[in-house]
């Protein structure tokens, strides 16, 4: 059998037996993979505190084929998630990155980039120098980018056609993107926008998404921010979120 390395942060992990668990780990190399971990139950397990939720190990697995849970072998903790221990706010956000990741990728879909930039918001949720509402913005908005869900910022998500930075626009979760007066007829959910809350979006949208900064943010329009994003995602997945409803702090 041959086995595969690889590194990999822990989305989930619950019990399959006495002595072994299951876990859902996102890999920068393979996608996402659910493994069976024998043995990872026992007081003496082999990946001592690898399987952590948020952690970030170095693994080895044996990949099965079908619909069979890859076997993994070895799991060698990198680094820990400790924001939590100081901020109870950015312990959900770091939830909420395992949550969302979990729910928009696919088994064995390979995204590095996507792994990086959960990695990198990880590293950054753990740095009380950097805003958390900035954080959380740019891995929703670079998380739906990279996988081609990234609304429409600039044209008319129906007709497009150029939505011009007036004072206000508005937004369609629904529709996908801006909405032109034309547009905006029958269309449920929607959100206006000003045109300072608009250029944001379209900021932390960029492809240049390690150039976007991340010690600062908005002092108002949060709540609005917070809206938009929130409705578009329980649109895209047909469900709401868990960790939403535990991050309201972000719109304050």
């Amino acid at each position: 059998m041959i086995s595969e390395q690889t590194d990999a942060i822990v989305l989930r992990v619950f019990p399959w037996s006495e002595t072994s668990c299951i876990a859902t780990l996102f890999t920068r190399d393979f996608g996402k993979i659910s493994v069976l971990a024998k043995g990872a139950r026992r007081p003496k397990s082999p990946f001592e505190a690898a399987l952590d939720l948020l952690s970030v190990c170095r693994i080895v697995f044996i990949p099965k084929a079908g619909d069979v849970l890859d076997l993994l072998t070895e799991a060698k903790l990198t680094r820990r998630f400790r924001a939590g221990a100081r901020d109870l706010l950015r312990l959900y956000a770091g939830y909420y990155v395992c949550e969302l990741l979990d729910r928009v990728t696919l088994r064995d879909d390979r995204h590095t980039e996507v792994f990086a930039l959960a990695e990198q918001t990880l590293d950054a949720l753990a740095r009380t120098d950097l805003e958390i509402r900035a954080i959380v913005l740019r891995w929703e908005l670079q998380l739906m980018r990279m996988l081609g869900h990234l609304p429409s910022w600039n044209q008319c998500s129906q007709c497009g056609e150029p939505i011009p930075d007036a004072a206000t626009s508005v937004f369609g979760a629904e529709a996908g993107g801006v909405l032109c007066e034309r547009c905006q007829a029958g269309q449920r959910l929607m959100v206006q926008i000003t045109s300072r809350e608009r250029t944001l979006l379209r900021e932390f949208s960029t492809p240049q998404w390690q150039d976007i900064e991340l010690s600062d943010y908005i002092s108002t329009g949060r709540k609005t921010i917070r809206s938009v994003v929130q409705k578009y995602l329980t649109v895209l997945l047909d469900r709401k979120l868990n960790l939403h409803s535990y991050l309201e702090e972000l719109g304050r």
